[in-house]
């Protein structure tokens, strides 16, 4: 029997992590003007009892003109609030820490569902489009609508909009927020030089292209409890000429860490095409060494993600001290119990213990009558 480092405990801050398996947030489009529902509550149930770590809950609009569709899920008010209170309660009932994801969507929102054909949406209907805002009035997908240039204004809007979307998150009950600076929404669309070609102070060099993500940052650090760990979700590179390159992303990243950040989970691509269909060979892991050179460089605990399906490959990831813990999303829709199967084939003693008790109660005695753990 062994003892692998992908089951050992994560302290971020005051956060202590039972594991370092993450659910990644995966966004279902189906909530009612931003509130979960009875969809969400049975997705989260379904992996508050699969043996991770922690779930961090899908991409969620700090303001209504933030959502990527009319699906989306929200956290710009209290009725919001209190579904999710009830999300959390899950979590925390089967042991498993809850994050929430904290998004505003750009120029990428006002679109269709994915499997809606995940375009722009008609001008009427009772799914109509919505103006959007970018830091440049550029299309973010040919054939795309071009957002309207943000104004100081509406910048001061969306990092006010963050600040309390935080501080609704810490009321329901969430112990730590991510904050998604990748895949083309807002933040990383500031970053980005294919789609931030502004003259103003928010524009320009990377100076002015990291201000609006690092005010964002200051902002949310400032109103939550100093103990809550503080994650970002980045796109290091663009994968696209003229864009974001792994050494542009450095900087930035020194500096969210500067202002609080405490973790970055780190992946790639969104500008111009969905992030699902990245110019990149999508290999196992192939994102891990992103999170490898953050983690050196930076001097930040990192997270890994990307195909990262193999239990083998995922334990290896965080033994060789390329991130420090690993994020799954839809192998877990596949596996809801991946990481009782991770437990097995890395040798852990009594693997079932990590489920629930009465899961483990049966498969404990199962493999027991089988003379084997």
């Amino acid at each position: 029997m062994t003892s692998p480092l992908m089951f050992t405990p994560l302290t971020l801050r005051g956060l202590t992590l039972r594991n370092r398996i993450v659910v990644a947030p995966m966004c279902q489009y189906l909530a009612e003007e931003g509130v979960p529902n009875a969809w969400h509550r049975a997705h989260h149930g379904r992996f508050s009892l699969g043996g991770v770590g922690l779930m961090i809950a899908e991409a969620s609009a700090v303001l209504r003109d933030g959502r990527i569709t009319h699906g989306c899920a929200g956290i710009w008010n209290d009725e919001q609030v209190a579904a999710w209170r009830d999300i959390n309660a899950l979590h925390h009932a089967h042991g498993v820490a809850s994050g929430i994801q904290l998004n505003y969507a750009g120029g990428k929102g006002a679109t269709q569902r994915p499997w809606e054909g995940n375009g722009p949406l008609p001008e009427s209907g009772a799914e109509a489009f919505w103006e959007t805002i970018g830091p440049s009035a550029i299309p973010m997908r040919e054939g795309w609508r071009a957002p309207r240039e943000a104004t100081l204004s509406d910048l001061d809007a969306i990092v006010e909009g963050f600040a309390a979307a935080a501080q609704r998150s810490v009321r329901a009950g969430f112990d730590l927020i991510e904050l998604h600076g990748a895949h083309g929404y807002l933040l990383h669309a500031f970053l980005s030089p294919i789609t931030n070609q502004r003259s103003d102070a928010h524009g320009g060099d990377a100076a002015g292209r990291m201000k609006l993500p690092l005010r964002v940052a200051e902002a949310v650090r400032a109103v939550i409890p100093d103990d809550m760990p503080l994650l970002w979700r980045a796109s290091l590179e663009d994968n696209l000429p003229g864009g974001l390159t792994l050494a542009d992303s450095m900087p930035v990243m020194r500096a969210l860490k500067a202002r609080g950040v405490d973790m970055v989970d780190c992946s790639a691509g969104g500008i111009g095409l969905p992030v699902s269909m990245s110019q990149v060979p999508q290999t196992h892991g192939f994102q891990a060494p992103l999170a490898a050179k953050v983690k050196r460089e930076v001097g930040i605990p990192t997270m890994a993600v990307g195909l990262i399906t193999d239990p083998v490959l995922a334990e290896q990831i965080i033994a060789e001290g390329q991130a420090d813990a690993v994020a799954l999303a839809r192998e877990f829709i596949a596996d809801p119990a991946w990481s009782y199967r991770a437990a097995r084939a890395l040798g852990v003693a009594k693997p079932a213990d990590i489920l629930p008790p009465s899961y483990a109660f049966y498969l404990n005695r199962r493999a027991a009558a089988q003379g084997r753990h």
